[in-house]
């Protein structure tokens, strides 16, 4: 089967280079890679990395989006209509103390990367949320309207809505002017996210040193600890799609030093926090790094240890060990370890660009059949 045959982010690359009159010369040239990594890519010898197709999309005038691909909008109406709305409130909630539970079990269903329910309970909880903080106008009120939206963010940048997720850290940031200054914190987070899922490394990584020094300069103890955190694991995902590994260095050594003060993970905002958080987050820019013994040895130490992490992490986490074994030659075991990614999170894993990649890149390769592969493409929506 050819490479353009099978769905994927790589599948897109031949099509559109071709789509432009450009040869493989021209587009590496364009690019600033070689000839050989781009023709490994568009003929499914080697998968597209997040750094290596914001190159590409950039050389080709495309967002990152098109050349990756993104899953069809459906069912946002009602979380549309919600958000629009954020300034013209509606009746207060008449029972506001339940607000909590119901964003704690948001985020649970966030954590085990249940996604349509997700999607499904976003506009009511939001609706109420905000009402209430318009009602209540009290900083707490705000910061849970702000949580909120952080649920937002992360929903659609796991289908790649980046519209929506561009809108909802817009709004995340006005609830949290409102809030608390942690919440301010994670709201800047989250939108270096949305550059990083643009593409655009480099602006994200001014979103993040900006808000370190607002976290630096604001806060405290425990607090401050966190939110650099949070920051600096960002600062380190962005560096390492550059390769820029002075600054991945250099977040990867101040993440771990927030992550000192933490003996176990914890949770605020929705957000995980502490050194099994840090160590999934330094495998996976291992690995952009293309550093991928560095990263099957971390992955080994922290799965040897136990992991209290949610499915949202341990998800990814599999699917990073998987581009790194792939590299590595290992069929076999990146097999395996998209096999545990669909288990932990099969429906972040059926939208996921990492695991579609590296199942087209598995389909292209494999010479022979293989019951295995033949149950995990299909679970892909891949046609063998």
């Amino acid at each position: 089967m050819s490479a353009s045959q099978v769905p994927g982010p790589g599948a897109n690359v031949a099509a559109r280079r071709k789509e432009l009159g450009l040869s493989q010369v021209a587009l590496a040239r364009r690019a600033g890679l070689s000839v050989s990594l781009l023709s490994k890519i568009e003929v499914g010898d080697r998968a597209l990395t997040q750094g290596v197709g914001a190159s590409l999309a950039h050389a080709m005038n495309l967002t990152l989006d098109e050349l990756l691909g993104s899953a069809p909008e459906r069912n946002l109406s009602d979380l549309d209509w919600t958000i629009r709305r954020f300034d013209i409130p509606g009746d207060p909630p008449e029972h506001p103390e339940t607000l909590q539970q119901e964003v704690d079990e948001l985020n649970q269903l966030r954590w085990n990367t249940e996604l349509s329910k997700v999607l499904l309970r976003l506009p009511n909880v939001l609706t109420r949320a905000t009402n209430h903080a318009h009602f209540a106008g009290q900083p707490g009120a705000w910061t849970l309207v702000a949580d909120v939206y952080g649920v937002v963010y992360w929903l659609a940048a796991r289908h790649r809505w980046m519209h929506l997720a561009e809108l909802a850290t817009m709004k995340q940031r006005v609830a949290a002017d409102r809030a608390d200054p942690v919440a301010a914190i994670v709201a800047a987070r989250d939108d270096a996210g949305t550059f990083l899922n643009s593409g655009d490394f480099a602006g994200g990584l001014t979103i993040v040193d900006r808000a370190v020094v607002q976290a630096e300069s604001t806060l405290t103890g425990r607090d401050r600890a966190y939110a650099l955190g949070i920051l600096h694991l960002r600062g380190l995902t962005l560096a390492g799609r550059l390769k820029d590994k002075q600054t991945t260095n250099r977040h990867i050594d101040a993440a771990w030093r927030a992550a000192a003060e933490f003996p176990e993970d914890i949770v605020e905002h929705g957000i995980h926090f502490g050194p099994e958080n840090t160590a999934t987050h330094v495998i996976s820019t291992a690995s952009d790094m293309d550093q991928h013994r560095r990263a099957l040895d971390t992955a080994d130490d922290l799965i040897r240890g136990g992991m209290s992490l949610p499915a949202t992490r341990i998800g990814p986490l599999y699917m990073n060990l998987g581009r790194s074994q792939l590299a590595l030659g290992d069929q076999d075991g990146t097999l395996e370890s998209l096999e545990k990614a669909w288990v932990v999170a099969p429906e972040m894993a059926a939208v996921h660009p990492t695991s579609m990649e590296l199942t087209r890149v598995l389909v292209t390769q494999h010479k022979r059949s293989n019951e295995r592969l033949t149950k995990l493409a299909k679970r892909a929506g891949i046609n063998l």
